[in-house]
């Protein structure tokens, strides 16, 4: 069974599922569907810490989340995997494009713009550029209620198949195709990692057994040596001690992952595994900075 966040667009959640197949209406697939109709809803299963708690703790259940970028985990993923259960684990990723559409009744529009959260995660930077200024809602309030709270002369921004009978696409919607693909994950209860002979992405996270000044250099001398290819590195303050830290890197196969943590559990580096998402890497990267650096006066 799939299920995915309540804050999550039921939508594009369960386009990932299908297209990945990773859902029971995907041709082929074992996983058997929970819902009526797998292809535009799953399974509600909370908050994220609650819908982490839930797949750890039943069998056969697994959740389709949003993860920002293979090479670039979401910050909030990140945290709420290592505060989880241990047997948590991202399996998969997959990229989908996005379906978002702003509409109003025909012939009408320019009041407020009704959006949830999962709208407003991926297109905010897209309707603030247009001088939108959002209304936001829970994921859960239905495209009835939305339509309310719109009134006459409102808006919504929804997923393509989501518009309200009568609604029609305003001038800018198609704007709204241009913020990239959006990548979710497959996350599961699992005793071990996958077995991979190809290269896949990983998701490390550790803390140094002893944190002092020059520790983290250590750690990383280890990673280096692996001869892995590190695309990712974020600390964070630890309840445990002054600081955890988030990578993310293409590991060429599972031996050298296999090798690694061997390497971190003889150093007595406290570690989890968070993801291995087997595949070639995104032809669409992470959204690139461009740099002024300081060259002095």
């Amino acid at each position: 069974m799939l299920g995915r966040t309540s804050r999550e667009s039921p939508a594009h959640a369960a386009r990932a599922a299908h297209d990945a197949g990773w859902s029971g209406v995907a041709p082929g697939s074992p996983v058997v569907s929970a819902v009526a109709d797998e292809s535009t809803e799953m399974l509600d299963l909370g908050t994220t810490p609650q819908a982490l708690a839930t797949v750890a703790s039943i069998d056969d259940l697994a959740a389709v989340v949003h993860v920002g970028h293979p090479e670039q985990p979401s910050p909030t993923l990140e945290q709420a995997l290592l505060a989880g259960d241990p047997t948590l684990l991202l399996t998969a990723a997959v990229p989908v494009e996005p379906r978002w559409v702003w509409v109003a009744p025909q012939g009408r529009g320019g009041g407020q713009v009704v959006v949830d959260e999962a709208g407003v995660r991926d297109c905010a930077d897209v309707l603030r550029t247009m001088g939108v200024s959002p209304r936001l809602v829970p994921t859960a309030t239905s495209i009835e209620e939305r339509a309310a709270l719109a009134g006459d002369q409102g808006s919504l921004v929804v997923e393509r198949s989501r518009v309200p009978a009568g609604w029609t696409e305003m001038a800018g919607s198609e704007r709204l195709a241009d913020v990239g693909p959006v990548w979710y994950g497959l996350l599961e209860a699992r005793r071990a990692w996958p077995r991979f002979e190809a290269p896949a992405q990983v998701w490390l996270a550790f803390g140094p057994s002893d944190d002092h000044r020059g520790s983290l250099r250590h750690t990383l001398a280890l990673l280096d040596e692996a001869g892995v290819d590190m695309q990712h590195l974020r600390s964070n303050p630890s309840a445990a001690g002054p600081h955890v830290f988030f990578t993310s890197f293409r590991c060429p196969d599972v031996a050298v992952l296999d090798a690694l943590v061997d390497e971190l559990d003889g150093r007595s580096v406290a570690h989890r595994t968070l993801a291995v998402l087997p595949g070639g890497p995104s032809a669409v990267g992470p959204e690139a900075l461009a740099p002024r650096w300081w060259t002095g006066a």
